[in-house]
Order: C-alpha cells, then structure tokens, then sequence
C-alpha cells in the first residue's frame, strides 16, 4: 500500500491506535483508546457473565436498561467456550449477489492491516447487508483461521456461520443469527465504521463481552469499573441466595431477613 493509499486508509478506518502502527503523526490523545483495559482487567472482567455484566451497567446507571446488550437472535453457536471479550473491528458483508464492478472494492490486505491496527485480543463484529435473511457465510474454517491468526477471539454477526466442526476446536467463537451451507456470492462491502448488530450500534475499539447468554457492549466510560461493579453485585446478591440455601428456611425466617435489614 502506498503512503496516499495508506493514508486514505487511516483516515476512512478512523481507527484509536493505528497511528502509532503505521508511523502517522499523530497526538497520544487522538490515537489511543479510551479506557483501554489491561491484560489483568480483561481476565477479571471474564470471570462475570453477561447478566452480571448488565446488573453492573444498572448499578453504575452507565445507560438505559433497554440499551447496550444485542437481541437475542444473535446466539452463542459454542456455549461450551464460555466467556470471551475483546475490541471490536467492524466490517459489513454480503452475500445475496456478487460484487458488481462499480461496488467499492476492499482490498484484502487494507483490511487485514485494520483489523491488526485493533487493540488485542479483537472481536469482529460483521453486519451482514442481507439480514434478517442472509444466504452466504463469511464465516467459516479459512476465516476463522484467518482472523485468529489476526488476534480475534471470535466474531459476532447478524448474517451466519458453517464449517462448525472444524472450527469449534479451534476454540474460536461464533455468535451468529443463523447456520448456513454456502458462501453463497459473499463479499466484503466496507470495514472500519459503525455497524448495527443485534440492536446495538457498535464502533471500531468497543469493547464487547460475549458468553453463551449473548453479547453485552462495554462502555468505555466505565470499563475500569465494571469489574468492581460486577463483585459488589454478586455479594448483593449472594447474602439472599445464601439465606434461601440454609437448611430448614421458611417463609418466617425470609420474612425477618427482610425486616431486620
């Protein structure tokens, strides 16, 4: 890619922390994520699942109770994978005709550079343009290989995924609207800018968390205080459940629980 190509790139892309990649000149402030976790804080925050994920966002009133978390056509295909998370690449794709001549055309190395521009571990996050009813996969054995190879843990789509026996050993994640045969016509239409999902309009560096309940997005603002969150939920909670596990309890005894508290 040459440097105006490169540029043009970048700039389309709109990417936190591809500057320092790819040599721009560019501030700190422009080119890093906001709240981008730590290692430590990425594994903390997958000890919680999603539902105690969106009890946090409630907690730290971070958003509307309608709001953050995708709809549930968008499935765990592998629950036995548990809880990954990671930052989203976006990109949309299609399936239903082949690409025509005068359709932008996205070349494969642009959008490999995009996706490592991402911080790790990445996320992809494809909106598939002929949903509610997709046809094609993108997703299969070549790409999961690909993209794993990139850093992603996984993707999540409103279009659909095959080759799953081939895949699931891969320990790479699909969170998928559908199981499909074919590849169909499929083609990348654009990468890099925001794509609805599931409900939820999400951008390139999100951060997103996913189990086998369904996918629940971060918001940056709060990221460093989800986890946190997330502990003072489950100890909240957990003196009820305790209460209601203790041999012999009646309903006197929960009702004195209430009142003594």
């Amino acid at each position: 890619m040459n440097e105006l190509n490169r540029r043009k790139f970048l700039q389309s892309a709109g990417v936190a922390g591809i500057a320092a990649a790819t040599a721009l000149k560019t501030s700190a402030a422009e080119s890093a994520p906001k709240a981008l976790l730590t290692d430590r804080e990425l594994a903390d925050l997958r000890h919680w699942d999603t539902p105690t994920i969106a009890n946090a966002m409630e907690r730290l009133e971070a958003r509307g109770r309608l709001e953050g978390y995708m709809t549930p056509d968008i499935r765990c295909i592998f629950p036995e994978m548990g809880i990954t998370n990671g930052y989203a690449a976006t990109a949309t794709m299609q399936a239903s005709r082949p690409r025509k001549e005068s359709d932008p055309y996205v070349g494969r190395l642009d959008y490999w550079e995009y996706i490592n521009s991402i911080p790790k571990p990445t996320f992809m996050v494809i909106h598939d343009l002929d949903a509610p009813k997709p046809i094609g996969s993108w997703w299969g054995e070549v790409n999961a290989n690909v993209h794993r190879a990139l850093g992603c843990v996984g993707v999540i789509t409103d279009g659909g995924v095959r080759d799953l026996s081939v895949v699931r050993p891969l320990g790479f994640h699909f969170f998928a609207a559908e199981i499909l045969v074919s590849h169909a016509y499929v083609h990348l239409v654009d990468f890099g800018k925001p794509v609805t999902v599931g409900g939820v309009k999400v951008n390139s560096g999100d951060l997103v968390q996913a189990d086998e309940h369904g996918v629940i997005q971060v918001p940056s603002e709060v990221a460093k205080k989800t986890g946190p969150a997330c502990h003072d939920v489950f100890m909240a909670e957990r003196a009820l459940i305790n209460l209601c596990q203790t041999p012999g309890i009646t309903f006197e005894k929960m009702k004195a629980w209430v009142e003594s508290r």
